[in-house]
């Protein structure tokens, strides 16, 4: 499925898509602020015990929420919320349509190791002229202007 647009397709800038990122990790961490509300603030008075509690206990819930949350909007949508407050959406990097789900899906699993392996995998996007990310690549995506 060609893109009708495809000729006007312009790249995302790099502030749109950390702003984009910043608005999807604050909704993902309210969701989880919420659904654990009472576990957090059991453990709120002692630092080392939120410590563990978010590297044991949350550590599964936040991965599988996120990488629902990525799968499910970018392959629905072709954008998350942040993408659509950005005005900025997801192609397929090799005919400029719609990504199908398993490219969301695996380009929501290389966004999160990008994530817990010091963010390495963003820091590409500045080093190649399509500004891909680890998880752009594993996904075989674009992100363009809406």
């Amino acid at each position: 499925m060609q893109n009708s647009n495809s000729d006007n397709l312009q790249l995302a800038t790099m502030r749109s898509r950390a702003f984009a990122y910043i608005i999807d990790d604050l909704i993902v961490s309210l969701i989880i602020l919420f659904a654990y509300w009472d576990v957090v603030m059991a453990s709120a008075n002692n630092s080392g015990e939120l410590f563990t509690l978010l590297a044991t206990t949350l550590a599964t819930p936040i991965m599988l929420l996120k990488v629902s949350y990525h799968t499910f909007f970018v392959w629905y949508f072709g954008a998350t919320i942040g993408k659509m407050v950005t005005k900025i959406r997801v192609i397929d990097a090799n005919h400029w349509g719609r990504v199908n789900i398993f490219q969301a899906f695996l380009r929501a699993v290389g966004r999160f190791f990008s994530e817990i392996f010091f963010y390495v995998g963003f820091l590409i996007g500045f080093f190649n002229d399509g500004r891909r990310t680890f998880h752009d690549f594993t996904g075989k995506t674009l992100v363009v202007n809406a």
